[in-house]
């Protein structure tokens, strides 16, 4: 199976300007993510989209390639993902370069490794699924059963009605969260036909520590500081 790692990194955050170029452990953030890419064997090609001059070039001296400059249309604060990725199948395609699967890997997600790239593909190796989805178990006190809102005169009310809430852990289903997403892994059928998300989807946990997304320079700090528990959660995994 091809696999192609897109990396998206547009140059007009406003949340938090430059932030695909801030420094991580003393790396820009975007390297982060290009390494895992470039260090997975079941990647075939690793590609940075932007609409950025500075970060095209940041992504080719991290290894990434940079076929093409991504339109400013879609490279705008409500840009979705879909036809980001859209963009590039085709573009690449163009060339004669074609792909049965697309790993979108948002650089701000900088802790996500490449057993974790090689474990997505696998899984939808083994299974047949449409797309792959990165997650994490969602603690039990914030499952939907319950929840609690609190009304316009300052009372608390239970989301859930009487009979689907449960309070114990044990009664509770097991729910996940996407965390970013660190990688989303969908065919190219499933990104032509105009979804992200395939019927058959399957999830691929991953440890809080290597799920930290980036939007704040808060954020970035956090990361650097998990930074080394990050890399020993993946240790443990192998043992």
């Amino acid at each position: 199976m091809r696999v192609l790692a897109l990396i998206p990194a547009r140059g007009g955050s406003k949340g938090f300007p430059g932030k695909n170029l801030a420094l991580m452990a003393g790396r820009p953030l975007l390297d982060w993510t290009i390494q895992a890419a470039l260090a997975c064997p079941a990647v075939s090609r690793t590609v940075l989209s932007t609409d950025d001059a500075a970060i095209a070039e940041a992504g080719r001296l991290a290894g990434a390639e940079t076929p093409f400059l991504r339109p400013a249309a879609l490279a705008e604060d409500a840009t979705p993902a879909l036809p980001v990725i859209v963009h590039a199948i085709e573009t690449l395609a163009a060339e004669g370069d074609v792909f049965d699967a697309v790993a979108y890997l948002q650089p701000t997600s900088p802790l996500r490794a490449a057993a974790d790239i090689a474990r997505a593909i696998a899984l939808m190796t083994q299974t047949g699924a449409d797309t792959i989805v990165s997650v994490v178990p969602v603690p039990h006190p914030f499952s939907p059963t319950s929840l609690m809102q609190e009304t316009s005169d300052g009372r608390l009310e239970f989301c859930a009605p009487p009979e689907a809430r449960r309070f114990r852990r044990q009664d509770k289903e097991r729910l996940f969260a996407r965390n970013g997403p660190a990688i989303l892994l969908s065919r190219t059928a499933t990104l032509m036909g105009g979804e992200l998300y395939g019927p058959h989807i399957r999830a691929l946990p991953m440890h809080a520590f290597r799920s930290i997304d980036i939007d704040t320079a808060e954020d970035l700090m956090l990361a650097e500081a998990v930074f080394p528990l990050a890399a020993a959660t993946l240790a443990g995994e192998r043992a």
